[in-house]
């Protein structure tokens, strides 16, 4: 099928790791009570590679990324924030640097890559603590900072999953950069090879999407006679003027209706329908992958979603302890 007719109507390395380090940090394992306790937990532990250091400044010209990144694009208005900050007030937090591996009288970054670059555009030089690290600690060290800060978004970090296995790192230690256990990733893996890296990156970060949106996604992306239509939708002038949430839809919307114009921001919905054994009350349930909506009839409809509403807080809390066991 042609690219505009796909189109037409949507507006919407190196070698394997060295030995682990004897003094490394690392993220705390299993699951915490709730999720922002663990993400507390997860920033402490970062922390603790900036502890006790002197913060020593460096030229940004000495410095480089590192060997593995995690991040698709980098939001222009948030970054533009952060250089204005530093700008104004300097640098208030140190990034972490290692010893380049290969570049004498050069470093590496492990977590701070946007200060770095702001410290660069402005012309001064980076304050940062330098630690000798070997190559796993320095992606474990990255991960869980990233977890605990950066804001990754799940195929971001997804991503990052991919690039070390690829580079020859054990699920454990994955597990351990991401703070999150097998299941979890393993998810990751499936949906990374489901979806080719170049697809990926076309589409960007979606910071809108979450897991299961990909995994779908991922599902019909995967299908061999999807293979042409996926490239062809991807790689036109129009898709790439969308952003990233809208080329996610855009591309799910032309796969899930077989190529059928779509609007901009029209989302294809997943409509249930629930009645408990007794029918003494009906729901109506839309996902759009953005809002999702529940809406009841019947005589107890309205006792029945004031108890919903009620006890809001309460199911809340126990979906996040139920997150932070999945390990997200």
């Amino acid at each position: 099928m042609a690219r505009k007719n796909l189109l037409a109507g949507l507006v919407a390395p190196e070698s394997a790791p060295s030995p682990q380090s004897a003094n490394t940090a690392y993220p705390m394992r299993g699951a915490s009570k709730n999720m922002i306790r663990s993400l507390d937990e997860l920033a402490k532990q970062a922390d603790k590679f900036l502890e006790g250091e002197a913060v020593v400044e460096i030229d940004p010209k000495l410095i480089e990324g590192s060997f593995v990144s995690d991040r698709l694009e980098d939001a222009s208005e948030q970054f533009e924030e952060l250089k204005q900050a530093i700008a104004e007030r300097g640098q208030d937090t140190p990034v972490l640097l290692r010893p380049h591996p290969t570049l004498s009288g050069h470093y590496q970054v492990v977590f701070g890559h946007r200060r770095v670059r702001a410290a660069r555009e402005l012309g001064r030089p980076v304050r940062a603590v330098i630690k000798q690290l070997d190559d796993k600690s320095h992606v474990i060290a990255q991960g869980q900072e990233n977890s605990a800060r950066a804001n990754l978004t799940f195929i971001e970090r997804a991503l990052f999953a991919r690039r070390l296995f690829d580079l020859g790192y054990d699920r454990s230690v994955i597990c351990s950069a991401l703070a999150a256990n097998q299941a979890t990733v393993s998810k990751m893996m499936s949906v990374t090879d489901r979806i080719p890296a170049d697809v990926v990156e076309r589409i960007g970060p979606a910071p809108s999407v979450g897991r299961e949106r990909w995994v779908e996604l991922s599902l019909l992306v995967g299908k061999a006679s999807n293979g042409e239509k996926v490239q062809a939708l991807t790689q036109d002038a129009d898709f790439a003027k969308l952003d990233s949430d809208e080329r996610f839809n855009a591309l799910f919307s032309a796969l899930n209706r077989s190529g059928k114009a779509v609007k901009k921001t029209e989302m294809p919905a997943a409509k249930l329908l629930w009645q408990p054994s007794d029918k003494g009350v009906s729901a109506q349930i839309s996902n759009t992958g953005k809002a999702f909506t529940l809406a009841m009839k019947a005589k107890n409809a309205s006792r029945f979603g004031k108890y919903l509403s009620d006890n809001l807080d309460r199911f809340y809390a126990e979906f996040m302890d139920e997150m932070t066991n999945e390990g997200d």
